[in-house]
């Protein structure tokens, strides 16, 4: 039989239209991007704040790798640790309000490496129903015992605390915003039960960095809780505008994770570059809150053009997800919407649920009110949004960041 299975698997993919393909961007990201040829203005990007293509990004990852090169050649542990690693982890620990950090290659290798170091067999780990696919599958690849409570029902994650006592560990965990529904976490009742019940708390800022604070520290900071997440995952790779995931702490915990985590020990470090176009990142949030005014002008601007078309509108966040319904459906719109120079995929199981299939609108401080106003009138024009019908819901089980 061999590998015979995956031509019936490509097939069933096709037709239930659900097959994956990639287009191919010939420029820089941006609101605007190049594919074949052809401009098409961009609803789908997770670069909030526009810094993928920042003169001053592109000008500190060139003089990095003037100095340093382009790779580390080795595992941190090993001979991979390069000054810059440990720069912008002190950077980043600055930014957090925390002791340490520590770096891993991507967010989902801080996410799968940190959960599984935290838990084993014979633990419990207790997450969103929403949570993103890479907290997903460090919770079932750690062994623990693993338990899903409904989207931001606090009380019923007060019950599997309650009932969770004969457990040597107890590991919470929740995004701060939901990379598909575009919500938040009620992150201070949260931090109330956990406390409560003595449990751990990981909370995954990821969609949150650049975004919220009054200094875009994230979403912690918007609630006010420096100092009371025992562990704060975050990516760099989104508002940010470069590439890595990381984990910050106390300095016990970041000690505990360089000696535990085997997605951290057993991979090469960053490049150095990357590290630096980091750097540049993030000082340009410290300096100037400019952008992150201009993202959150956008994201209300967008949001009251919909109201008028959608009554609840989802998304308290740079993404808002418009709700199609079948994968069909939803594609046959994305097309559309293409075929109109704008690319927004179309998201769909097993990313959602069955029947929620979307336009995962996703804004960028780089995109204009004109901008805005072409998607409104490419919606109206091609029928997805018509006073009285347009469909919403927000349920489901939200499992990776791509349709």
């Amino acid at each position: 039989m061999g590998l015979d299975f995956i031509l019936d698997e490509l097939k069933l993919l096709r037709e239930q239209a659900l097959m994956r393909e990639y287009r191919t961007i010939e420029s820089a990201q941006g609101s605007y991007i190049q594919i074949e040829g052809k401009s098409y203005l961009s609803f789908c990007s997770n670069n909030y704040l526009g810094l993928a293509d920042h003169p001053r990004i592109k000008q500190a990852a060139i003089a990095a790798i003037n100095q340093y090169g382009w790779g580390t050649g080795a595992s941190r542990l090993v001979a991979g640790n390069m000054i810059l690693h440990q720069e912008l982890e002190k950077k980043i620990a600055e930014f957090k309000g925390t002791e340490a950090a520590l770096l891993f290659p991507t967010g989902y290798m801080a996410n799968v490496g940190a959960i599984c170091a935290l838990v084993g067999r014979e633990d419990i780990v207790i997450g969103d129903k929403l949570n993103h696919a890479s907290i997903i599958d460090g919770c079932r690849q750690s062994g623990a015992t693993f338990r899903v409570y409904p989207h931001n029902d606090v009380s019923q994650l007060e019950s599997l605390l309650q009932r969770s006592s004969k457990h040597r560990r107890r590991l919470v965990v929740t995004d701060s915003v939901f990379s598909m529904d575009g919500d938040t976490a009620p992150l201070p009742e949260i931090v109330e039960i956990t406390q409560k019940y003595d449990a751990i708390l990981m909370v995954d800022d990821a969609h949150a960095m650049g975004v919220f604070g009054q200094h875009g520290k994230g979403m912690i900071e918007d609630y006010g809780l420096e100092g009371k997440i025992d562990i704060i995952m975050g990516s760099l790779s989104k508002a940010i505008g470069s590439i890595g995931g990381f984990i910050a702490g106390n300095k016990d915990l970041i000690d505990f994770f360089k000696n535990k985590a085997r997605s951290f020990i057993y991979t090469t470090a960053l490049p150095p570059a990357a590290c630096a176009a980091s750097l540049a990142g993030l000082t340009l949030i410290q300096e100037d809150t400019t952008l992150i005014d201009k993202l959150w002008d956008n994201i209300r601007y967008l949001r009251s053009q919909l109201s008028k078309f959608i009554s609840n509108i989802s998304g308290e966040s740079p993404i808002i997800p418009i709700i199609i319904g079948s994968s069909e459906d939803a594609l046959n719109v994305s097309t559309r919407l293409y075929e109109n120079g704008i690319l927004i995929p179309a998201i769909r199981p097993p990313t959602v649920p069955l029947g929620t299939s979307r336009l995962r609108i996703s804004l960028m401080a780089t995109h204009s009110k004109e901008d805005i106003n072409r998607l409104i009138d490419t919606l109206k024009n091609i029928g997805v949004l018509t006073h009285g019908n347009a469909k919403h819901v927000k349920e489901g089980y939200a499992q990776t960041d791509v349709g």
